[in-house]
């Protein structure tokens, strides 16, 4: 066979290949276009090569058309990816879901950004830098990106005209770095304690003391919103969509209260009224049945001031405001957690002092309790005045925005921004509810329908009675409790039960502890104690599950299996002479142990070396003292 011929059966090859592929049959190639003369060799040809291809298995090409799906069958599919998606979010307890703590990222608002980005424009972004350095970026280290920045702000001047002329400075450094980090943590609290007490509570007036730039304006304005979703479009908000109708900032750092004054000048507040004082007065206070609907705040104020009686002045000046939630935060440094747990026991006292006083026995709202962080009024088990070792804190990540990282000279773009709080509420504590509702979720309930269809109940054989053809067995009702285990309740039936028991559920003050067949949770129980809870896995599919998605700061429902641990901190006599908490591996989180770096050979070479010459130094020093003596 020639070149030509070979080419030529190559090409046809390729032809009858793509053809039959392509064609609705076998025999389709021959009825596409008219029969052609050809010779009968050629038709032979065609006839062994048509043979030959279909005795050989060709493989199916890679690219091929799209198939008709009815439009029936998407619907299904749909339906299956919806029911699927929805049985993966209800496998934790409706009771673990309520106390959960987590509320997810923090994205600033656009109309923050948009403010916070206007006043940065207007200013020098190389001492803006410098300045942020300057205030809250903590140790003296050569690598910028290894240092830790921190939104504390303690700076002292010499005099005031050094103050007045830093102030517009440090207060657009405040803005860019500090503002967002305790807007975070403020919305977190926020959102936690509406959601504790009612999600449809409205709030008309805050009285924010450390104002600041007012941090506490925009998450407050932001927390309580007229009919947006706060957890829907969160970057969409404004304020002046709030509920809030009065603002009062009082704080006597002019630079600061002058920035915070600038980032709201351009912005629609429609029927809030912001207000910003150096102190309280006595026009502000309200009588105790007038307060239902105020907040006294004071967010990263404690630890600025510099005398514990100035912290005990502000919080008396917060419980005589007339507010009936009081709501105070630091940082969760031994300091700011000191500050806190000592202003919690102040606002417990002054609360005790008013239900012994029979003068007040007429008073509508009298008393005190704590909402959260604690499950109880007592004295709080890791307070240890001057020596505490140990912090009861949270987290709140927060997304940051572009100005943050360029502030910052950053990639990274997210930070978590560590917290303390309290909230104190007037009244007397909820009573503890006998119930326990929602406990079973979709991981329990199929757990207990595997029981139901693994227990077969042998009953006698009954004669079939025409009579009571109607009638049904005296079993039937247990039958039904089997299928179905749940308590049907409406959903704002089982909140409102939920939000009463949960005064009384422990918080975990530290992150949890996952093993392999049980999770370990340190919590701070309603007995006033930090207590161990194991959940293993035989106490149940439901309470292993929600032990094993719970977080650091969350309320768990379920009550332990075995008896739990009391935790306590072991008080030691220290060099000085005092006697105070020592921080090991007794209570909390322990400190991870650090990897055994490699053996350096020439590491050991060198002590050897050094101590042999220790060794003959003192051979040398005790033969002289032998000869002198």
């Amino acid at each position: 066979m020639s070149l030509v011929t070979r080419t030529n059966w190559k090409t046809l090859l390729r032809t009858v290949q793509k053809t039959r592929w392509f064609s609705n049959g076998p025999s389709s190639f021959g009825h596409v276009n008219p029969s052609l003369d050809l010779d009968p060799s050629l038709q032979a040809l065609l006839k062994d090569v048509d043979i030959s291809l279909t005795r050989h298995k060709v493989s199916v090409p890679s690219h091929r058309e799209l198939d008709i799906i009815p439009s029936q069958s998407i619907e299904e599919s749909r339906k299956v990816e919806i029911s699927v998606h929805e049985d993966s979010l209800e496998r934790k307890s409706p009771a673990a879901i309520f106390g959960s703590q987590r509320f997810g990222s923090i994205i600033l608002p656009l109309e923050l950004q948009n403010s916070i980005n206007l006043l940065i424009s207007t200013s020098d972004k190389s001492l803006l830098h410098n300045d942020a350095k300057r205030l809250f970026q903590g140790g003296d280290t050569e690598n910028e990106k290894d240092a830790d920045w921190s939104s504390k702000y303690e700076v002292k001047y010499r005099s005031r005209q050094q103050a007045s002329r830093h102030s517009d400075r440090d207060g657009t450094a405040f803005a860019s770095i500090a503002l967002p980090a305790h807007y975070s943590a403020i919305r977190a609290v926020l959102s936690h304690v509406k959601h504790r007490l009612r999600p449809d509570w409205i709030v008309s007036k805050v009285i924010d003391w450390g104002a600041a730039t007012g941090s506490g304006l925009w998450a407050s304005a932001h927390t309580f919103q007229q009919g947006v979703d706060v957890s829907q479009d969160m970057e969409g908000m404004k304020i002046s969509d709030t509920s809030l109708q009065t603002y009062i900032g009082i704080d006597k750092r002019d630079g600061l209260v002058a920035i915070g004054k600038r980032l709201l000048r351009d912005l629609e507040k429609d029927k809030l009224t912001v207000i910003w004082q150096r102190a309280i007065h006595d026009d502000d206070k309200m009588a105790r049945s007038l307060g239902e609907d105020t907040i006294a705040l004071s967010a990263f104020n404690l630890t600025s001031l510099a005398t514990n009686i100035a912290r005990k002045s502000l919080v008396k000046e917060m419980w005589e405001s007339g507010a009936h939630t009081l709501i105070l935060i630091d940082h969760n440094t031994t300091s700011g957690f000191e500050n806190i747990a000592e202003a919690r026991e102040l606002l417990l006292k002054m609360g005790r002092k008013e239900m012994e006083d029979p003068s007040t026995e007429e008073w509508s709202v009298r008393g005190s309790h704590v909402v959260a962080p604690c499950p109880h009024d007592g004295e709080c088990p890791l307070l240890h005045p001057g020596i505490t070792q140990l912090a009861c804190g949270f987290s709140q990540r927060l997304q940051r925005p572009s100005f943050i990282r360029l502030t910052k000279h950053s990639t990274v773009g997210h930070e978590d921004i560590g917290y303390s709080y309290v909230v104190v509420q007037r009244g007397a504590r909820p009573a503890r509810p006998s119930s326990k509702s929602g406990r079973i979720g979709a991981t329990g309930k199929r757990e207990l329908d595997k029981k139901a269809e693994s227990q077969t109940i042998m009953k006698e054989l009954r004669l079939h009675d025409e009579n009571n053809v109607g009638e049904m067995p005296p079993d039937a009702p247990h039958a039904v409790e089997l299928s179905n285990p749940l308590r049907v309740l409406l959903d704002y039936e089982l909140q409102t039960e939920l939000r009463k028991e949960a005064y009384s559920w422990p918080r975990l003050v530290f992150p949890p502890l996952k093993k392999s067949g049980h999770i370990i949770l340190d919590a701070c129980t309603p007995e006033g104690k930090i207590m161990r809870l194991t959940v293993p896995r035989s106490q149940g599919k439901q309470p292993y599950y929600d032990a094993r998605k719970s977080s650091w700061g969350d309320l768990f429902p379920h009550d332990p299996k075995n008896p739990p641990q009391e935790r306590y901190q072991p008080r030691r006599a220290k060099r000085d002479g005092s006697i105070g908490p020592v921080r090991g591996a007794d209570i909390g989180k322990r400190r991870t142990v650090k990897e055994q770096s490699q053996i350096s050979y020439e590491a050991l070479s060198e002590n050897i070396k050094e101590n042999r010459k220790k060794s003959r130094r003192e051979r040398i020093s005790q033969g002289l003292e032998n000869d002198i003596v």
